[in-house]
């Protein structure tokens, strides 16, 4: 049925599971209650999620590494009534809230724009989400999936693990992410799909020996940094990207990418609202069976049907009237040599209204006059950064982005190791 890392998991592993979950007197009667899972074994956690997902039960899946306190907290924000914490004891909490008919999966938002919050999805959506990936995105069909992310986000449980389960394929779920073993897992596997975060193929790029490539990667999460795209694409023969949003699943997918912000063609389940335009970028908001979905990212549609993403509405600068958009900042100075990482920041001024402000790191101090410069050879003006602050290292969430609230709120309270700071 699977592999986790190396170990084959087959049918009747799963089917002797549930036998056990049946026995539960914390699963009994699970259609009326909401779970939290955080299982430290990912085979373990699997065959909770197949149990509750065929029973009509509704499951919060938690990340194995969160410590007890800060599962039990995500637990009752999203109004679960038991939590399995690391084994089968389940504990209860109190305020749960009644699921839907027919169960649904939970999930947290990422918090990148402001606090999580509880996204609820209901099997049927995902079923329609799955049929819609698979009719639409063919590509893949003769490929093995390699899920190195977590399988308890959705990005590697629905489009890489029941993606590829829904295609009749045996999936290899992959929780020991050390580089060197990836990189020998996927050389052992027919035709490889790879799921993982941009941090971590941007990591297997650089390791990979010359003249080797990847068969094929999918991305996600978030619309890669420029030189990170180019090497990516330079290190693999099939490379694809989609595009999506905790409360719809998967958009859109791009099966033959080209640009880093070409995210993909709507799939045949949705609807975009509006059809922005090159010369009117607006919010991109669909339309599917749950209502509609604001996205709350700022894109449009070209003429062949592929939407290009600009910025998040939340993270747009207004500079003097002049819209600037982060992650054309962010490309132009990772291009610089030397410098791993960067992510772009607004910052109140009394004369601008808002000001640039750009946190990087390198594998060397860099001079913010000669950043500057660089800058400045290839920005407007109203795009230099006001302020250019050198750190040993941008945190990353696991899905590869940034939380620019978060990252803000660590520089203002002194928490970042400083390297050099300069003023525009």
């Amino acid at each position: 049925m699977l592999y986790v890392n190396d170990q084959f998991f087959d049918e009747a592993h799963f089917v002797a599971a549930s036998r056990r979950f049946a026995t539960l007197p914390a699963l009994a009667g699970c259609r009326r209650y909401r779970y939290a899972v955080c299982l430290p074994a990912t085979a373990d956690w699997l065959a909770l999620f197949f149990y509750l997902r065929e029973a009509g039960g509704s499951v919060l899946p938690l990340h194995p590494e969160l410590p007890r306190e800060a599962a039990r907290r995500l637990a009752r924000r999203a109004g679960c009534h038991r939590l399995f914490y690391h084994d089968l004891e389940a504990e209860v909490l109190e305020g749960g809230i009644t699921p839907s008919p027919g169960g649904e999966l939970l999930q947290m938002s990422s918090g990148t724009t402001g606090e999580p919050k509880c996204i609820a999805r209901r099997w049927s959506s995902i079923d329609a989400e799955l049929d819609s990936y698979v009719r639409a995105f063919r590509e893949p069909e003769a490929m093995t999936a390699v899920i190195a992310c977590p399988v308890t986000h959705s990005y590697g449980l629905i489009a890489g693990l029941l993606v590829a389960l829904r295609r009749g394929q045996v999936p290899v779920v992959v929780d020991n992410l050390n580089p060197k073993y990836l990189l020998r897992r996927l050389r052992e596997v027919p035709k490889p799909l790879l799921y993982s975060s941009p941090a971590m193929l941007n990591t297997l790029c650089r390791l990979l020996p010359r003249g080797e490539r990847l068969h094929a990667v999918m991305t996600s999460g978030t619309v890669l940094p420029g030189p990170w795209f180019q090497a990516l694409k330079a290190g693999t023969e099939h490379l694809f990207q989609q595009y999506g949003c905790s409360e719809a699943g998967c958009i859109a997918i791009n099966p033959a990418v080209g640009a880093a912000t070409d995210i993909g063609v709507v799939l045949p389940h949705l609807t975009l609202v509006g059809a922005p335009g090159p010369a009117a970028p607006a919010e991109l908001v669909f339309e599917g069976e749950d209502g509609l979905i604001h996205t709350r990212d700022l894109g449009y549609r070209r003429a062949d049907g592929m939407l290009v993403f600009v910025a998040r509405l939340d993270d747009t600068i207004n500079v003097a009237g002049l819209n600037v958009y982060p992650q054309e900042v962010e490309d132009v100075v990772m291009a610089m040599d030397g410098i791993r990482d960067a992510v772009v920041l607004r910052k109140a001024d009394p004369f601008a209204g808002e000001r640039v402000c750009l946190l990087f790191s390198a594998d060397r101090a860099v001079a913010p006059a000669a950043l500057r410069d660089w800058c400045l050879d290839r920005l407007g003006r109203h795009q230099i950064p006001a302020e250019m602050v050198q750190v040993r290292d941008i945190a990353r969430q696991a899905n590869g982005k940034i939380s620019r609230r978060e990252v803000a709120a660590r520089l203002e309270a002194g928490e970042l190791a400083l390297t050099e700071t300069g003023e525009g």
